[in-house]
């Protein structure tokens, strides 16, 4: 039993659902869904057994590539972020009615399945067209079902196309040097190579174009906020939630290890655009009067201080990455999905025109409040794990770096709380405010509690991906 069982559960999920029509669609998709989240789980089990669940095969003979998948301890706790958000997005879409449902659907389980190979994609063509198909169904979800203006929205959705592709050719340019060198893309044939201080910053120049953009770092952002608004929020949720762990991963993974001069070398310039993303993100959320907008730029500061953890070349600083990774991939699809509950009953995004949901659904704004003080890193909440370690990183490396990285904490309560005061506690609204659902009920209490349990025990994640990032470290820190 090895990890390429998930990619075909995903793959073969998605053409069975585009197969069993807009009826059954939707259900055909969680089964699915929830098949890949059981076998990632299972997987694990193996591997904690000290199992090999990795997979190699001889793809094309020339050039020299391999169907190559790396289950380790870094790889799987991305994947099972993948694979238990895939089912409770398509769970949480279930209020909605979506016209071409087989289609919709379908797409989910491909992005899914690309996003999962990304993870798990040990040769450097094999990763890279992963990377590209991920970009494929989200580009047709945004399109297709989004929101607002047919004609803004395209604009929205081809602007980002365009910048991520562009920023991947770089990267395959990047991998077409290295397999001159090598005569193998293979992540281990990789990390062998003997590059000169000035090969590594051209590959490093290269991959961080590519990262980025899909992160996304200032100033590579601009494509971000109309997206996320634009988008369907199942949309938004695979973006957010998943898709731009992808970047963030892959630097941890890719970039780090294989120009390792480069990063010691600019280390700072690099810790300070991640530390510039959390202070723009913020202060830019502060004036935003569209909820989905306001947790586009909340994200943007968020994920600005988890690339700052992951340059500053510490197991801490990486480990606090992964962790806020992990636990920012629940906490910003349980705010994107409360954005949606408020927006099935009002039919607005404007924050103005909330108010008063606390007396007609007290239930719904318990676990929005709980969601928000999750997102600004309340002690025994997931985030604060993660939010705390990348802050002691940057403390290691400057004082100042962990005192302007904070500002997300600080900043970050005061907008949210506002956000919620106006759109909780506000003047109450004309329309009436149903009570939630027993579906939307449980995918609000399946987010809540992953937060509440890794946020006092995060003990079974970081046992999971230290000894990975501690390899990580050992090849960045190799003699060239």
């Amino acid at each position: 039993m090895n990890v390429s069982l998930i990619l075909i559960i995903l793959l073969v999920g998605a053409f069975v659902t585009f197969l069993s029509g807009d009826k059954l669609a939707s259900k055909v998709a969680l089964v699915f869904g929830l098949a890949a989240a059981g076998a990632s789980i299972v997987l694990l089990n193996h591997y904690n057994l000290g199992e090999n669940i990795s997979f190699i095969n001889q793809w094309i003979t020339q050039p020299n590539i391999s169907f190559a998948l790396k289950a380790d301890g870094l790889s799987m706790a991305m994947l099972l972020l993948t694979t238990i958000l895939t089912p409770i997005i398509i769970f949480s879409s279930f209020g909605n009615d979506y016209k071409n449902s087989k289609s919709f659907y379908a797409l989910i389980l491909f992005m899914s399945f690309a996003m999962a190979g990304t993870f798990l994609a040990s040769d450097g063509l094999l990763y890279y067209i992963f990377w590209e198909l991920a970009l494929i169904p989200i580009y047709f979800i945004a399109l297709i079902w989004g929101n607002g203006d047919a004609e803004e929205r395209k604009k929205a959705v081809v602007k980002f196309f365009i910048y991520t592709l562009a920023g991947s050719l770089f990267m395959l340019v990047a991998f077409v040097y290295m397999y001159q060198k090598s005569g193998s893309l293979l992540l281990e044939d990789l990390y062998k190579l003997n590059l000169t201080a000035t090969e590594q910053l051209w590959i490093f120049l290269a991959f961080f174009l590519a990262y980025a953009i899909k992160i996304p770092l200032i100033p590579f952002h601009t494509w971000q906020a109309n997206v996320y608004q634009k988008a369907p929020t199942v949309g938004t949720m695979l973006l957010s939630g998943i898709m731009l762990k992808m970047g963030l991963y892959s630097v941890i993974r890719w970039q780090l290890p294989l120009a390792p001069l480069a990063a010691k070398e600019y280390m700072y310039i690099f810790i300070g655009l991640g530390i510039a993303g959390v202070i723009y993100g913020s202060i830019v959320a502060l004036k935003q009067k569209d909820l989905k907008k306001l947790l586009a730029y909340s994200s943007l500061a968020h994920v600005g201080l988890i690339a700052a953890g992951t340059y500053t070349l510490t197991l801490d600083g990486l480990r606090g990455a992964v962790l806020q990774m992990i636990a920012h991939g629940f906490v910003v699809v349980g705010l994107f999905y409360a954005a949606e509950i408020i927006f099935r009953r009002y039919e607005t995004r404007a924050i103005a025109e909330m108010g008063g949901i606390r007396t007609q659904s007290p239930k719904f704004t318990s676990m929005f409040l709980i969601l928000v003080l999750a997102s600004v890193a309340l002690p025994t909440t997931f985030n604060f794990v993660g939010e705390f370690t990348v802050l002691y990183s940057l403390s290691q490396i400057n004082i100042w770096f962990a005192i302007l990285g904070g500002t997300t904490i600080i900043l970050g309560a005061y907008y949210m709380l506002k956000m919620f005061q106006h759109a909780m506690l506000g003047e109450t609204n004309t329309k009436p405010f149903a009570d939630v659902t027993i579906n939307e009920g449980i995918t609000m209490v399946l987010i809540i509690g992953v937060l509440f349990f890794f946020g006092m025990y995060p003990k079974p994640i970081t046992d999971l991906i230290t000894p990975s990032l501690e390899e990580i470290l050992t090849q960045i820190n190799r003699i060239n």
